[in-house]
């Protein structure tokens, strides 16, 4: 399984420089190459970059995958499309898909809703500062803890009935309410175990400010 960094448009200040490989999308591409870090592929439609930053990432990265802007999926989620296509094992790490534009934050959130990408939700994850976000399908999970982010809160996708056990707040049948998003669990120094009877699961470690 090769371990692939994606960097979107926001902020790059946690891009680990251990990736095996690194893909940028659309104005990521420039904050790798400004990081000295390579770029193995670049993918976008590269509508808000200048033809001379354009001929750069052309120059210097290893693929380019360009598409024209007016298209049916975000430059993020073309840009896991072709990863995957290439690699379909990977484990892929997006960073920079927080912050910025509310409807680009919340297509990000929601990348398994693509049929084509749901297959691999649960080798994709959405990384910052405060925040891990990664996908389980339906079925029964093992949610290990994260030491550095104590909070974790599960959204289920598609109507489904979650359940939580060992918790800090768990959810069963007897207790069970509607929400769309049950957050602020928290780990009880073990796993917690979740359970979906259909769609699918975002699940978000994070932590307060600091």
């Amino acid at each position: 399984m090769v371990n692939i960094g994606v960097l979107a448009g926001g902020d790059s200040s946690l891009l680990p420089k251990d990736q095996e490989l690194y893909v940028g999308v659309d104005g990521g591409c420039l904050k790798l190459l400004e990081k000295g870090l390579p770029l193995d592929m670049a993918v976008g439609d590269f509508d808000s970059i200048s033809e001379t930053d354009l001929s750069k990432i052309r120059t210097q990265a290893k693929q380019v995958v360009q598409s024209v802007p007016e298209k049916n999926d975000t430059d993020l989620e073309l840009a896991l499309k072709a990863v995957f296509k290439d690699y379909p094992d990977a484990a892929v790490t997006v960073y920079g898909a927080f912050g910025g534009r509310l409807d680009h934050f919340l297509s990000n959130i929601f990348l398994p809703t693509d049929p084509d990408l749901a297959p691999y939700m649960e080798q994709i994850q959405l990384v910052d500062g405060q925040n891990r976000l990664i996908y389980r399908p339906v079925g029964c999970h093992e949610i290990q803890p994260d030491p550095t982010k104590p909070y974790v809160g599960f959204m289920p996708v598609g109507q489904g009935r979650v359940e939580i056990t060992g918790a800090k707040y768990p959810l069963h049948p007897e207790n069970y309410f509607l929400k769309a998003m049950y957050g602020s669990n928290e780990f009880l120094d073990q796993p917690i175990q979740v359970s979906l009877d259909r769609g699918y699961l975002v699940i978000v470690y994070s932590k307060d400010r600091g």
